[in-house]
């Protein structure tokens, strides 16, 4: 079940960043959040968080922050990034962004499958978001160095 994060699941969210990333801090070029305070939505299963996204609203726009699913190729990443897609339209947004790293390939093709395309790259993003998170690797997935960030776009429907 989707459900919109209020304030009486900040702990259990909280819990979940921590968890899941070590921290609910997220370090992008579009600056410095907290995830654990940002508004989003949690897919609930048996009263456990199974998965999250959080966003942000700027102007025309709402920035997808972080998305997770614990559960690959279940549907759930596509039902949270679909209640995002229903706020955007809400808020009279004109595109969606979603910022990942050069080594989320996973993340690319998932995107990009649901109508997400490659605006630019911003290069050595990570490498300047590490001087302010050192936690930050060096290597990402597959082993490929994490260097620069990928900007992906969805126009929305006017």
């Amino acid at each position: 079940m989707i459900l919109p994060i209020v304030s009486s699941m900040q702990e259990q969210v909280q819990d979940f960043f921590i968890k899941q990333w070590g921290s609910s801090q997220m370090v992008v070029s579009s600056g410095t959040y907290d995830c654990a305070k940002l508004e989003g939505f949690v897919y609930m299963k048996s009263n456990q968080i199974h998965g999250l996204v959080t966003y942000v609203i700027r102007d025309e726009e709402v920035e997808i922050i972080s998305l997770d699913s614990l559960i690959e190729n279940s549907g759930i990443g596509s039902h949270l990034l679909h209640a995002i897609e229903e706020i955007g339209m809400q808020h009279r947004a004109r595109q969606l962004i979603v910022i990942t790293t050069n080594d989320n390939l996973r993340a690319l093709g998932f995107y990009q499958r649901r109508g997400y395309r490659l605006e630019r790259i911003i290069h050595d993003a990570v490498t300047r978001a590490r001087k302010l998170k050192s936690t930050i690797p060096q290597v990402g997935y597959d082993k490929i160095p994490l260097l620069d960030e990928i900007l992906l776009t969805k126009k929305l429907k006017e």
